[in-house]
């Protein structure tokens, strides 16, 4: 018999719900068990190791650091009361919050009894087995002791478990088995309000990470009568809402994630839609052409007899950054009244991006965000929006952040010119200077084609090429072929006589529902000096009063 006896100062110990109930460990004598994780073959350095503490009655699961209450937030532990063959749940969010739920899904398991014994540490054990979520469970089980347990809710009622095996390389044994008395740390007596159990599992997940709240339920809607409200600005009849937030400072390893959801409060067409950054490092911001008016913004001209407000980089302003392009679909929600056989429409399309990249131009610092959609009618959209810091990823080098040009007209119901600067040779030009060298620098193009007619650009593949002192370093034409995937987003897309909906035909890389990534161009270290970049993209020309455009943006990154 392979039990190492040890003795702690208390026989009783207690967990106390919000409710005032207590979970009484009464059981005087327990069994500690040790376990630990390896995979292929390799422990892992500096794991904690699982301890499971199982009585006549209880059995506690938790682990070796959390125990002892020097875990990291959020952690969980578990406590299985035998008569009821119930799961009592405890997670403790951080060093104030704490929570409790109970679950009784263990009384469902269900195992096939294999034949043959295994020795581990000296008890003989049995085999069985369980799949789970596609996954083979193999538990090698004990009942030569007198309790229960296990180092995870799977086979506590088989008898005491001491090797979990996954899909053959994922394995939890047990290394020590040891009889004493329990004590519960201090810690554990803390309040621990108790909710159902999806409450419960939600409030552990959302607590792993930063929320932090952009727009709650606004409308972007197109009227003469739009007002600011409060901490939320509108500007261009209400096509536009920007908020003043204040931002953590975000570390190395952190990642940051936009999240947007919409839905249609009136309007039925896809429009654009971007979420931007207003950057006010210079004498003149963007947010100086909300309040001002477009004709007060820097303007780019090219030869063609137009004049484009705040599109490109100068010495005196920098352009909006554009943290993400979305399209809305064809009036999601307030057009799902319209039935088609076997259509079964979604109440809100959701946009989530990666924005790392931008972490250095948010980090512990006041920023203006803004989010434009494009349209004129009065209901508009509806919209939520908030940016997730998430920590503890890998090590990343800080980034540099150089907005160098945005031609998406923000500003489109307040004058702002469309960007139709492609329809001569020159196209696009910005000319940029670099104090410092740049290492591993690249460049994040944002490229959607517009004209909608048949002969428009949004229906038209157009090549895009952009020049860096003269150089082509990026040659492309952006194409969506999947926008059919999105159907059940547009429930007041067009249908047409040869079977297709409006929504489903190939655009210039874009589609109704859907986000707009960016090309990633790779530009290597960049030394010190004068650089020009140019944008240049074979543009079609008018048909009447229609007109082909190209909203591009681009910032560029280097560590």
């Amino acid at each position: 018999m392979k039990i190492k006896a040890s003795l702690f100062l208390a026989a009783l110990s207690v967990l106390q719900l919000a409710t005032g109930a207590q979970v009484t460990f009464t059981d005087n004598q327990v069994y500690k068990i040790t376990y630990t994780s390896s995979f292929n073959g390799k422990t892992p350095e500096g794991q904690h190791k699982i301890w499971v503490f199982a009585g006549p009655h209880q059995t506690l699961v938790t682990s070796e650091k959390d125990f002892s209450g020097n875990g990291s937030y959020p952690f969980e532990l578990s406590l299985i009361n035998r008569p009821g063959n119930r799961q009592e749940l405890f997670a403790f969010l951080n060093e104030q919050e704490s929570i409790s739920a109970s679950d009784t899904a263990l009384r469902g398991q269900q195992f096939e009894l294999l034949p043959g014994t295994k020795d581990i540490l000296g008890y003989q054990c049995k085999k069985a087995k369980t799949v789970v979520n596609s996954n083979t469970i193999e538990l090698w089980y004990t009942d030569q002791l007198p309790v229960k347990g296990a180092p995870t809710v799977l086979g506590q009622n088989l008898g005491l478990v001491l090797e979990q095996v996954r899909n053959g390389n994922n394995i939890i044994k047990a290394e020590k088995v040891e009889k004493q008395r329990l004590v519960l740390p201090g810690f554990l007596r803390r309040t621990a309000p108790s909710m159902d159990l999806l409450s419960y599992r939600d409030a552990i997940w959302k607590s792993r990470f930063t929320a932090i709240p952009l727009f709650r339920d606004q409308v972007i809607n197109f009227s003469d009568t739009s007002k600011s409200t409060g901490e939320v600005l509108r500007f261009a009849n209400g096509t536009i809402v920007v908020k003043k937030l204040r931002f953590p400072e975000i570390g190395k390893g952190s990642s940051l994630f936009l999240d947007l959801t919409e839905q249609s409060n009136g309007d039925a067409y896809d429009r654009t839609g971007t979420v931007f950054l207003i950057p006010v490092d210079k004498k003149q911001s963007f947010l100086d052409g909300l309040k001002n008016g477009a004709a007060t913004l820097p303007v780019y001209t090219n030869g063609n007899g137009k004049k484009y407000q705040g599109v490109v980089a100068t010495p005196g302003y920098t352009p909006p950054i554009e943290l993400m392009r979305f399209f809305t679909p064809f009036g999601i929600k307030q057009y799902n009244h319209i039935r088609l056989k076997d259509k079964q429409w979604e109440e809100a399309v959701p946009y989530r991006q990666d924005i790392t990249d931008f972490a250095a131009a948010l980090s512990n610092r006041e920023v203006w965000i803004g989010v434009f959609i494009g349209n004129y009618d009065r209901g508009g959209h509806r919209i939520n929006a908030t940016i997730t810091l998430h920590r503890g990823g890998p090590d990343q080098p800080q980034q540099h952040i150089i907005p160098l040009f945005n031609t998406l007209n923000i500003m489109e119901m307040a004058g702002q010119e469309y960007a139709t600067m492609f329809d001569n040779e020159k196209g696009l030009v910005v000319h940029f200077r670099l104090d410092t060298p740049l290492r591993n620098a690249r460049l994040l193009y944002t490229t959607t084609g517009h004209g909608g007619w048949g002969n428009g650009d949004e229906f038209v593949p157009r090549q895009n090429t952009i020049l860096l002192n003269n150089k082509i370093i990026f040659n492309i034409i952006p194409w969506r072929q999947d926008c059919g995937t999105y159907r059940l987003y547009n429930p007041a897309s067009g249908n047409f006589n040869n079977g297709l909906s409006s929504s489903d035909l190939s655009r210039s890389n874009w589609c109704p529902g859907t986000v707009t990534n960016p090309f990633r161009i790779d530009l290597g270290n960049l030394e010190a000096g004068e650089y020009t970049l140019q944008v240049k993209i074979p543009q079609g020309p008018p048909e009447g009063s229609s007109f082909s455009a190209w909203n591009v943006s681009g910032t560029l990154i280097a560590d």
